[in-house]
């Protein structure tokens, strides 16, 4: 029987078993969060009680809105479309789902590593920002690159623009600030963490006025109608809690990408850790190997039991090559190469051994019939 081993959780990570119980219980509680009677009045708190664990995750004020969503894709869309504000400035590198929320999004070139030079960025504020909102992506979903949100939104906020940041990726991996931070707004989702498919959240300051994208119903402050997901609200909340309690175990976990990266350089010199000089998620390499595809490799490792990916879960299983490495500027062949390998602390060492020698395997075969030709 093949070795099944995961490492793809930047896509998603399973449900936790804490959680799938916590869920069971919701719905078997039943009750709608708007009714006034007994049964309704218990799920409006199951709700409160997890806007409030999420609201802690992220050290969010007391004030701030925490607003339940279907995703952090709905999150985004949230913030960047339903404020007053007309343009929409995204890092070149951020998810589709905020550099294709609609047409005309100015797009802010990065480095080779990815990371947004904030002396350019002053430039592109010349005619001002009053009217701007501008959405940096904490850590990428690809390379794990972690920019410097705290100090692209200072100077944002010199020039009156709304700071958004799409922490999807980050929550449990890194701890998240939103208060230092010094954001507007904050995406999250449940499904990176270990909690239910289909729910996320956006937390915005007091101060900042959402319009609604569904009015119908006036449930979360009135900026999405509709009733509340109880039983994904409740994971939500649970997921982020005890994601954030075991964030000390990221430690190890960044052990295992390390000695994955030093062996992987070791057999394969020419191969290519994407943005290794730089600050990144402890569980994320996105590592191209000479000469072979990316759709080669998935699917090689699958053959293996090995679940990994080329790229953002979002591109609907498309393996070309990475938008996010094309905007970093690297070499084609290199982009259409990368494979993304995203671990958690379910991981082991014997996970990475199966994955190097299904790695070196491939490489070898490769260079072995390339030589043979």
């Amino acid at each position: 029987m093949t070795v099944q081993v995961y490492m793809d959780h930047n896509a998603t990570s399973p449900t936790r078993s804490q959680v799938r119980e916590a869920v069971l219980r919701a719905m078997e509680a039943g009750g709608n969060p708007s009714s006034v009677h007994a049964l309704g009045r218990k799920a409006r708190r199951l709700v409160e009680d997890a806007r409030e664990q999420v609201r802690k995750a992220v050290n969010a004020p007391k004030s701030a809105q925490v607003i339940f969503t279907s995703c952090g894709t709905e999150a985004n869309t949230l913030a960047l479309t339903c404020t007053d504000r007309d343009q929409i400035w995204a890092g070149a590198t951020d998810h589709s789902a905020v550099r294709t929320v609609r047409e005309g999004i100015k797009l802010i070139p990065v480095n080779v590593n990815g990371l947004i030079d904030p002396f350019q960025l002053e430039e592109l504020f010349a005619g001002g920002g009053d009217d701007v909102v501008v959405s940096i992506m904490l850590a990428n979903n690809e390379t794990g690159v972690l920019q410097q949100v705290e100090g692209i939104a200072n100077i944002a906020h010199r020039y009156d623009a709304l700071v958004h940041t799409d922490a999807v990726q980050a929550l449990g991996k890194v701890p998240v600030d939103f208060q230092a931070l010094g954001v507007d707004m904050l995406s999250l989702s449940a499904h990176k963490i270990g909690g239910p498919l289909g729910v996320g959240a956006l937390i915005a300051t007091k101060d900042v006025k959402i319009n609604a994208i569904n009015p119908g119903g006036g449930q979360e402050n009135g900026v999405r109608g509709g009733t509340e997901n109880v039983p994904g609200i409740v994971g939500f909340g649970l997921a982020a809690e005890i994601a954030t309690a075991e964030l000390d175990g990221m430690s190890k976990v960044k052990e295992m990408r390390d000695l994955l990266e030093a062996q992987i350089m070791a057999a394969a010199p020419d191969a290519t850790i994407i943005a290794s000089l730089g600050d990144r998620l402890p569980n994320t390499s996105f590592v191209a190997m000479p000469g072979v595809d990316a759709e080669t490799q998935v699917m090689t490792f699958d053959l293996e039991g090995i679940c990994t990916s080329a790229g953002s879960a979002c591109a609907s299983g498309k393996t070309k090559a990475s938008a996010v490495l094309m905007a970093m500027g690297l070499d084609p062949a290199i982009a259409s190469s990368a494979v993304r390998i995203s671990l958690a602390q379910t991981n082991t060492i014997e996970d990475i051994e199966h994955l190097l020698s299904a790695w070196t395997g491939l490489y070898q075969r490769k260079n072995k019939a390339k030589s043979a030709a």
